[in-house]
Parts: structure tokens; C-alpha cells; sequence
């Protein structure tokens, strides 16, 4: 039995290594923070297109623009408060009752390593608690927002015309009307069940968080991809042919997005940047701009540069 589990962890090891080089050949993991063949960075685009996060006044007039000010669409502004406040709350709560005895139980497999793993432990659980009650109870629907507002900005609207109604203008969330699909899918049961089975790799000193935050990266890959599926209409076949495809580089974009989360505080930001990245990448698939590793050819050679 022994052997048995040994040999299954090898070929698990083995597979992950083989799926972090892929993944890292892709670049996609730039697509958080790169945006598109102008190599902007993810963050950058999400700050300097404001409508992407505060809407915008679109008539001179004072009385209609007052009126412009409290319905047009502003995904992040809206939400910040409470988010970062439910942010800071999960987080603060799991240093203060998870971490020292996470820490006790790590210091007999990390050894002088058990500060900083635990510490990565209790961040990665308060994201993911973070996110599940985040994104489904706060920013759902600002997700959604901000998510089908680039592909506008990109020229990609008959794609986000699936999933809801367009209107005329040039702001670009102003554009976007009521919806006629629901928008991503929240979490489910499983993807939290495959958490709690994954954790238990933090106890293995840095390759372990290491093995964990690569598994966490295959799921949010294509997690962040759930509202380009569904405006494709796609069917679970489809889906899986199509992630399957392109494995290394969801892994990679996932991984890259975890990570910038896994940050206190500021992952509400990254949340958001993170959901432009996919939009930013989705628009390069519908235009075609895509390598076969499943990133653009700029991003490729961006990846390159700083090699």
C-alpha cells in the first residue's frame, strides 16, 4: 500500500512539473498583468480606461448629469467599501485563530520554514473564503461588468450581445444593458471539496505550497474564462475540449491570478484586474490572435524580453 501511494505521488509530481514548464512556455500567466499586443499591463489598463471602474457622467447637462452619475455602471467604486472591509475582516479573523496553531503543526514538517508556510497557508485560506463570499454575495455582478465592458472596448460587442443587450453611445459601460444570461457561475461544492483535499499539500516544506498553488491555478484558469464559455455558448464538451487544449496556459494565467489574490486587502483590486486579464485574453482568442501554446504572439514575445 505503502509503495502504492508513494508511485501515485511520484506521477503527480511528475505531472505537474511537466504542466509547469508547458505553462510557462505559454506566457499566459502575463495576462493578469499584461493586457493586450500593446503590452499594456492588466493593472494599468484596468486604471487608465475609467469607465471600467467608476462609469461615467455622460451629459453636460447638470440635472441629467447628476442623474448619469448615480445609474451609469461603476463595477469597482461602488463595491470598494464593503469588500475591503469584508476583505480585512476574513483576513485579520484567520491570523488571529488559524495561524499559530497551523504554524505549531507545520514547524514538525517545515521545520524553520513553518512561519512563512503557515503564513501562505492562512493567506490562501482567507482568499479563498474571501472569494467565495465575495463573489458571491458583493461583486458578482461587477465582475460581469467589468468583464463584458472589455470585450467592448476591444470590438468584440457582437460576442457580448449573447449575453445581454447593447445600447448606443461611446461610453463603453453605458453600453451595456440589461442582462439575458446569467453571469459567471459561483462557487461550487466540488471546487471547495478539491480545496480541502489539496490543502493538506502545505505541509510538505515549499514544493507542497508549491504543488498546491499550481492545482489552485488549474481550477481558476478556466474559472475566469466561465463568462466567455457561456457567451460562446458552449456546451460541457466543448468546454473541456477547449481547456484541455489549452491546459498549460489556463493553468498559467491561474496561477498568476491566485497569487496576485492571495495579497490582503488589495485582492478586491486583483480581483478585478484579473477578470480584465480574461476578458483581455478572451478578445484574443475571438480575434484569432492566439499562438498554439493559446496566448498571444506580443505576449509571447513581451515573455521573451524580460527573460
Amino acid at each position: 500500500m505503502a509503495d502504492k501511494v508513494k508511485e501515485v505521488a511520484v506521477g503527480e509530481a511528475d505531472r505537474i512539473k511537466n504542466l509547469t514548464v508547458q505553462a510557462a512556455r505559454s506566457a499566459a500567466y502575463l495576462y493578469p498583468v499584461k493586457a493586450s499586443y500593446q503590452t499594456f499591463t492588466g493593472i494599468y489598463y484596468f486604471l487608465t480606461h475609467r469607465s471600467l471602474w467608476y462609469g461615467s457622467i455622460r451629459d453636460l447637462n447638470i440635472s441629467t448629469a447628476k442623474a448619469n452619475f448615480f445609474t451609469s455602471r461603476k463595477p469597482l467604486t461602488t463595491k470598494l467599501a464593503p469588500t475591503m472591509t469584508l476583505g480585512l475582516g476574513v483576513t485579520t479573523f484567520m491570523f488571529l485563530f488559524t495561524y499559530l496553531p497551523q504554524m505549531a503543526v507545520m514547524a514538525f514538517t517545515s521545520g524553520p520554514l513553518a512561519a512563512v508556510s503557515a503564513a501562505l497557508l492562512v493567506l490562501s485560506e482567507s482568499s479563498t473564503l474571501f472569494t467565495i463570499l465575495s463573489k458571491t454575495f458583493l461583486i458578482e455582478d461587477a465582475l460581469t461588468d467589468t468583464f463584458d465592458g472589455v470585450l467592448v472596448s476591444k470590438n468584440t460587442t457582437n460576442l457580448v450581445s449573447e449575453g445581454r443587450q447593447i445600447k448606443g453611445g461611446s461610453d463603453i459601460m453605458g453600453k451595456l444593458g440589461k442582462l439575458t444570461k446569467k453571469p459567471f457561475q459561483k462557487f461550487t461544492p466540488t471546487a471547495i471539496i478539491r480545496y480541502f483535499m489539496y490543502l493538506p499539500l502545505n505541509f510538505i516544506p515549499v514544493v507542497g505550497t508549491v504543488m498546491f498553488v499550481v492545482l489552485q491555478g488549474r481550477r481558476a484558469g478556466p474559472a475566469a474564462h466561465s463568462r466567455y464559455f457561456q457567451l460562446k455558448q458552449w456546451n460541457s464538451t466543448q468546454r473541456q475540449k477547449h481547456v484541455e487544449e489549452y491546459k498549460a496556459a489556463y493553468t498559467s494565467f491561474g496561477v498568476a491570478a491566485v497569487l496576485l489574490e492571495l495579497v490582503p486587502i488589495a485582492s478586491i483590486l486583483f480581483a478585478f484586474t484579473n477578470t480584465v486579464g480574461a476578458a483581455l485574453w478572451a478578445a484574443d482568442i475571438e480575434k484569432g490572435n492566439v499562438t498554439r501554446e493559446g496566448t498571444a504572439p506580443e505576449l509571447k514575445e513581451q515573455a521573451k524580453k524580460t527573460e
